[in-house]
């Protein structure tokens, strides 16, 4: 066997990925899933200008390394000026290029227990020590995180609002003012992916300037976007222009750019999606009940449903959906993972979803049962 010349700490982390793909399990499985709804895309697809754009882009040329007019583009829609902004890979990539900028072997990273698991692979990868926190009634915990972070001395401190994979959300003025408990030195990196997909009460009116805090967007949710890897961080300047030190300056492909600028301009797409995913939400809560399940209140575009018993039982939930050719995920952590996780889907989608959940419940029933 060759002796690859690996650091030592690169030869000491497993060589896994933070999630198994649907296309994975369904190679695994000789066969394609009926809905897929695990993964938080947008079965709604991208606006059909993005698509266009998409389509008419140069794409034997490589793609603006500056990602100008995208960014200046968000800049506008945000209301902020173009060194706020910084254009990456997803929040995926941009959380990668953040604690690359931050966090060294031995340095304390805070984040919740159960929450979003690429960051955590993210920082484990560059050596940094994750301290987690319980959720609080099936929400992230800001006052927790806080404390845990100025009693390690944290970097960075990971926050997600609204919440996946519970769907939960804060007031934007609560998590203003819990910024004052927040430690000096301390950097929150506030995950808002599925902000489009929230009530306007859950953005907090946090200064771009505010030196103690970063905030992540994507167009993988509600612009349908997923595939083409378009995310973009608000932040201080000096903070934005630091990214510079270590990005891809080619990461981001022409198409994917004239997508995301496209879709940012067609707000009217936007707001039709955002209403499918509002219909969807009340759908997956409606079946829950109607299996004598809970859907947990969502300001995402997925929803939680509490399967009313432990995290076996929830798993063999999820095994039997996924039997019936319904791909869905579930939380990871106790005791979040007494739920599934739905993502909102097309009417087929839902109807599919609705079909095979009894007799995937009677199945997890009779497995508790017998064991």
């Amino acid at each position: 066997m060759t002796d690859f010349r690996l650091t030592p700490l690169a030869a000491s982390l497993p060589a896994t990925v933070p999630f198994v793909g649907p296309e994975a399990q369904e190679r695994a499985r000789g066969e394609a899933f009926a809905a897929r709804l695990g993964a938080n895309e947008s079965v709604f697809g991208p606006s059909p200008k993005a698509v266009q754009a998409m389509a008419a882009a140069d794409h034997m040329n490589y793609g603006d390394p500056e990602n100008h007019d995208l960014a200046q583009a968000l800049a506008s829609h945000h209301g902020v000026r173009p060194d706020n902004i910084m254009v990456g890979e997803g929040i995926d990539g941009l959380l990668g290029y953040l604690v690359r900028l931050f966090v060294g072997p031995g340095d304390a990273v805070v984040t919740s227990d159960g929450a979003y698991p690429t960051f955590n692979y993210h920082v484990t990868g560059y050596g940094g020590t994750l301290h987690k926190v319980p959720y609080r009634d099936d929400h992230e915990d800001p006052a927790a995180l806080f404390a845990k972070a100025a009693e390690v001395d944290a970097k960075l401190v990971y926050l997600a609002n609204p919440d996946n994979p519970m769907g939960s959300w804060h007031d934007g003025a609560d998590l203003t003012a819990a910024l004052d408990a927040l430690p000096s030195g301390t950097l929150l990196v506030l995950d808002e992916a599925y902000a489009d997909c929230a009530p306007a009460a859950a953005l907090p009116d946090i200064a771009i300037d505010d030196p103690r805090v970063i905030r992540m967007r994507t167009f993988s949710k509600a612009y349908g976007l997923a595939g083409a890897r378009v995310g973009y961080a608000m932040g201080a300047p000096d903070l934005i222009l630091a990214f510079n030190k270590v990005r891809n300056h080619f990461g981001m492909n022409r198409a994917a750019q004239a997508g995301a600028l496209a879709a940012l301009e067609d707000q009217a797409y936007l707001t039709e999606v955002i209403a499918q995913i509002d219909a969807a939400r009340t759908r997956i809560a409606q079946i829950a009940t109607a299996n004598g399940l809970t859907a947990l209140p969502s300001a995402a575009n997925f929803v939680a449903i509490d399967c009313g018993g432990d995290g076996a039982f929830a798993k063999a939930v999820l095994d039997g959906l996924i039997a019936r050719r319904i791909f869905v995920r579930m939380p990871f952590a106790a005791p979040q993972n007494r739920c599934i996780r739905v993502s909102c889907g097309t009417h087929a989608d839902l109807d599919a979803f609705a079909a095979a959940l009894p007799g995937a419940l009677t199945d997890a029933r009779t497995q508790a049962n017998s064991g």
